[in-house]
């Protein structure tokens, strides 16, 4: 349970600790399943963890944003955030800031304007699937847009957070 009186460090902190936990066993499953087909439980598995990573990296993102809000009056956090970063000649952080926050909204929203947008990024920080190579036709199948199993990304997200933390906090 992440508490209010914890800073975005802490936080972050916490939900690394919490997340290694899923990293791990994709990771497990991952090696287990190389080359040969995955049992269903192992599937079952795989998608349990891939779920609760998800789940975390939408909880530290909004959290961030929620924590980080006043230091902006009103509007989208992340675009005014990207638009600081820019100012302040931090690109690389503000292209970090911006692509985190598309795939969040991806992993929130599923497929639209964030989703086309990171179809349109040259070389994206992470994976992001073409929709045509997703399967939809079991019911209640996730809708695998953003691959968050692929090492780093986690880590990646967190970073970005603490370095957009460091910046807002020390401007």
């Amino acid at each position: 349970m992440m508490e209010a009186s914890q800073s975005v460090p802490e936080l972050v902190a916490t939900a690394k600790a919490n997340a290694k936990t899923s990293i791990d066993r994709i990771s497990e499953i991952q090696k287990l399943a190389k080359g040969q087909n995955a049992s269903d439980a192992q599937l079952e598995d795989l998608r349990a963890a891939t779920v609760a990573l998800e789940l975390a990296a939408v909880d530290i993102f909004s959290l961030f944003e929620a924590r980080m809000q006043h230091h902006f009056r009103r509007g989208p956090f992340s675009r005014k955030l990207e638009a600081l970063l820019r100012e302040a000649k931090k690109t690389d952080l503000a292209n970090s800031v911006h692509q985190y926050y598309l795939a969040i909204n991806v992993l929130k929203h599923g497929k639209g304007a964030s989703y086309r947008e990171l179809l349109d990024i040259s070389r994206p920080l992470f994976g992001v699937k073409p929709s045509t190579d997703i399967i939809s036709d079991e019911p209640d199948a996730p809708v695998d847009l953003i691959d968050i199993t692929v090492p780093g990304f986690f880590d990646g997200l967190t970073s970005t957070i603490l370095e957009a933390y460091d910046f807002l906090e020390n401007r």
